[in-house]
């Protein structure tokens, strides 16, 4: 395929960053989509898996100067995920727009130079907004290109999943719900995809994490912990025994959030 492509650019005389497109069948047969001449928005990928600034280099082929590196010194170590984290809504048609004022933004912070994968891996974050950053109709709603990159598949992944947990984001709708699902997905995670994914993981549309009974008791049973908990506390932070509204038995209460840590450690 990369030959192809090689091929491809020099048949026109290209001589800049550019991305050919190919698809691929079940039995990995190729076929030529398109090019186009600039970079794509997945240029991360490869930038950190090779260790290549590819836009320094595209700059320095602009202005005429020569490659500093040939295609035998690129080599190819780890893997790497992207995920495209947008202000739009998964739960209208797999993500309508959402427009409105970024109000808080917070992302995962780990970002390693380009080089080598350290055995630890870590994730790369392109932001072209800032927290107060207005989403409008008129541009395309991406807040951030979240690049994870580890040892192996499975490696990039589990970076990925988590750092999907640590964005804080309000003030628009986004779409880390349904990334963080797809990224645990079983088809997903066995690399059992295609072009028809979402339709088929998806037939009836985005509707949330789906728990399982077990996990929907132990959910109740953690919040039911932190609600007792909370209550507790704010009866001792105001020095009553009274209570505010209602009237409580604070040793019921104690039992009732041993009972439920106990199951809790049972459980897992």
């Amino acid at each position: 395929m990369g030959e192809q492509a090689v091929s491809l650019a020099k048949a026109v005389g290209y001589d800049s960053a550019g991305t050919i497109e190919f698809l691929v069948d079940k039995h990995k047969n190729f076929y030529f989509l398109e090019m186009n001449t600039r970079l794509q928005v997945e240029h991360p990928i490869t930038e950190s898996i090779t260790g290549v600034d590819i836009v320094y280099h595209m700059l320095r082929s602009a202005k005429g100067y020569p490659l500093k590196m040939a295609q035998k010194d690129v080599q190819i170590q780890g893997w790497a995920f992207e995920a495209r984290v947008y202000a739009e809504d998964p739960f209208k048609s797999f993500g309508l727009p959402s427009v409105g004022r970024l109000k808080v933004y917070k992302e995962p912070v780990n970002a390693e130079p380009l080089g080598k994968v350290p055995s630890s891996g870590y994730i790369r974050c392109d932001t072209g907004i800032s927290e107060g950053s207005e989403i409008s109709l008129y541009y395309d709603p991406m807040i951030c290109k979240l690049i994870t990159v580890g040892k192996d598949r499975q490696h990039a992944l589990n970076l990925l999943t988590n750092a999907l947990d640590n964005y804080v984001i309000r003030g628009v709708t986004h779409n880390i719900p349904l990334l963080r699902d797809i990224v645990t997905e079983e088809k997903f995670v066995k690399g059992d995809i295609n072009t028809n994914y979402l339709p088929t993981v998806y037939p009836d549309g985005f509707k949330g994490k789906q728990l399982t009974q077990e996990e929907r008791t132990v959910l109740g049973a953690v919040a039911s912990c932190l609600f007792i908990t909370d209550r507790l506390r704010e009866r001792n932070f105001l020095n009553s025994t009274q209570g505010s509204a209602h009237s409580y038995d604070e040793s019921t209460h104690k039992l009732h959030v041993s009972l439920l840590f106990f199951y809790f450690s049972i459980f897992f």
